[in-house]
């Protein structure tokens, strides 16, 4: 028998693992209720409904996910070696989180539920955009850091720079899911990063 917290993790493990390949709205209660192996009074008991669930599950994913982002964009880590690094854990979650059998190329389950859902979901909304804020915020003390050292091209807005950057890798991502294309993927992060920062070539 599971405890209570053993329980509400195994929910929130097993939504974000069926978000990975299904569309949300083609996810019921009753499909993480079983997948997880658990009762529907046991998902009441710690979810009011399914968007409770998977906003939850997200950010469970997201603190588990952050020690790594930390490490990344520490102070500590010259800005230029934080960019390579970003590059290649974005690349790295690829080979991580893909599923067998499916696309070569995963995308954020949580921020595309996000564009799915209309305002009878608004938490999954809400939630999509506060965990996509914190990784912006992320990506802006990098860019900060490269304009402070004199490595990009042009004197840009540090929040705009940063907010593209998180849109074109979630668009070419997106892309490269579609396409089944990771090698295109591989090769156009780096490239198009570079070209949205205005990186300088010597610093490339």
């Amino acid at each position: 028998m599971r405890n209570a917290e053993e329980t509400r993790t195994k929910l929130l493990e097993t939504a974000i693992e069926l978000l990975s390949t299904r569309s949300y709205h083609d996810i019921g209660v009753s499909d993480v209720c079983k997948h997880a192996g658990v009762t529907k009074g046991a998902f009441y008991h710690h979810f009011d409904s399914k968007a409770a669930l998977f906003a939850a599950s997200a950010r469970h994913h997201w603190e588990k996910g952050k020690d790594e982002l930390r490490a990344i964009f520490s102070p500590e880590v010259p800005p230029v070696e934080q960019l390579n690094r970003y590059i290649e854990l974005v690349c790295d979650k690829q080979e991580r989180y893909a599923v067998p059998g499916e696309s070569e190329v995963c995308v954020c389950p949580i921020f595309t539920a996000g564009g799915q859902v209309g305002p009878e979901d608004m938490e999954i909304q809400n939630c999509s955009r506060e965990l996509a804020d914190e990784q912006i915020k992320y990506l802006a003390s990098m860019v900060r850091g490269l304009k402070g050292e004199g490595m990009l091209g042009e004197d840009g807005d540090v929040t705009t720079l940063a907010r593209l950057v998180f849109q074109y890798v979630h668009g070419l991502l997106t892309y490269g899911k579609v396409f089944n294309d990771l090698d295109t993927v591989r090769s156009d992060l780096r490239e198009g990063i570079y070209r949205i920062l205005n990186l300088q070539c010597k610093f490339r």
